[in-house]
């Protein structure tokens, strides 16, 4: 048994938006897919879907799957450079909604089993696996394995890679290690093993830029870094930053994973699977905003905020989005509130009678400018809302 004072995982999402892809349509399974097309990009006759062959601009793609990658396909590539090298690859427009669904599922999949978690963006967290393992590495490992099955359970098969270590540095270099779908340890006294033999370019933090100074002074690897004076890499790098290439080099991180960050802004929406005409199917669309209103409300509740902001966002047919707020100068917590204001901001919005901005596609609504209840002026307004986390 190996004990440890921390145990620091960082779970990353492989090849996340391309799997995302996969999902909603398993006929890509296998296939060499690129995301970052154009809307309204349709396949070739006697071909399923577009190809990069088919592009014409100045785009970069967001990512590529694996399949790809073996292709010479990468994330922030020109799309007419990654044409030529693979023009018949899948190239899709990106989803971000559709990316986001999937980023909450698995994130509260993780949770259920582990609950201290930092978000790290759309398709990454850092979990605190101490209390939950005693600082049990090999209990981790088990634990790490169950937050892999659960991801894939709850975001209909797709994949993630895990790094376990005492600290965040460590273990956001060791999630890269055996991707995809991996899960690599770098337990105590196993730092100079495991992690010197990479390059300095694995340390998050240092860029290419950073990368290029450290060449000239003949440092490629890590362990060739960890060597460097300290008072060296100040001198080239500045007093901090000298400092943390240090003792980044040297497997010391002494940062926190934190649990929580105060949200600007919340919010709820929801893609149709089919489009909704905005007059012909007014009264489902009614309920929905009623349902939209009601989950806006105890979100709030919940995270213990009021707003004095509410707006609306609506995706139309052919993808063009619009959005409009109302602030009314009383703070807003309740459902009802929210739906009146919700109402107005809709009132905004030119939809036409036919044509492309007649049916909408998404329909969401966001509360803004957030304030606590202790920081309300209105108190009696303040009791109510908290009153609300105890509704059924």
């Amino acid at each position: 048994m190996c004990l440890s004072g921390r145990i620091i995982a960082h779970l990353d999402m492989d090849a996340f938006y391309a799997n995302a892809e996969l999902v909603r349509n398993p006929a890509l399974r296998g296939l060499p897919v690129a995301v970052g097309g154009r809307r309204g990009m349709r396949p070739v006759p006697g071909q399923q879907f577009p190809t990069l062959a088919q592009y014409e601009g100045r785009g970069v793609l967001t990512t590529a799957n694996y399949e790809a990658r073996a292709l010479g396909l990468h994330s922030a590539m020109p799309t007419m450079k990654a044409a030529k090298l693979a023009p018949h690859a899948i190239l899709l427009p990106a989803d971000f909604d559709w990316y986001k669904t999937l980023s909450r599922q698995f994130k509260a999949a993780v949770r259920e089993l582990a609950p201290n978690i930092e978000d790290r963006g759309i398709d990454e967290i850092y979990i605190d696996l101490t209390e939950e393992t005693g600082g049990n590495f090999d209990a981790a490992i088990e634990l790490a394995r169950q937050m892999k099955r659960a991801v894939t359970e709850a975001t209909g098969g797709m994949t993630c890679s895990v790094g376990l270590s005492e600290n965040k540095l460590t273990s956001k270099i060791a999630s890269d290690l055996q991707k995809p779908d991996g899960l690599s340890v770098v337990k105590p006294g196993q730092f100079q093993e495991v992690i010197w033999p990479l390059s300095v370019g694995k340390i998050n933090g240092v860029g290419p830029k950073a990368q290029e100074k450290l060449r000239a002074l003949g440092v490629n690897t890590i362990a060739e870094l960890a060597a460097q004076p300290v008072a060296l890499l100040r001198e080239g790098f500045g007093e901090s930053c000298g400092l943390w290439m240090h003792e980044s080099a040297h497997g010391v991180d002494r940062r926190e994973v934190s649990l929580y960050s105060e949200p600007k802004s919340i919010s709820r929406e929801t893609t149709f699977e089919s489009d909704m005409h905005v007059r012909r199917q007014r009264d489902q669309l009614t309920l929905v905003l009623v349902h939209l209103a009601d989950k806006l409300a105890r979100d709030l509740a919940r995270k213990q905020r009021l707003a004095k902001t509410i707006g609306v966002k609506v995706r139309f047919a052919d993808f063009k989005s619009l959005t409009r707020d109302v602030t009314s100068g009383e703070i807003v917590f309740s459902a009802d509130d929210i739906l009146s204001a919700a109402r107005t901001c809709l009132k905004k919005i030119p939809f036409e009678e036919k044509g492309s901005h007649s049916t909408i596609r998404l329909l969401g609504i966001r509360a803004s400018q957030l304030i606590s209840p202790a920081d309300a002026a209105l108190k009696g307004q303040a009791q109510l809302f908290l009153d609300l986390e105890d509704a059924p």
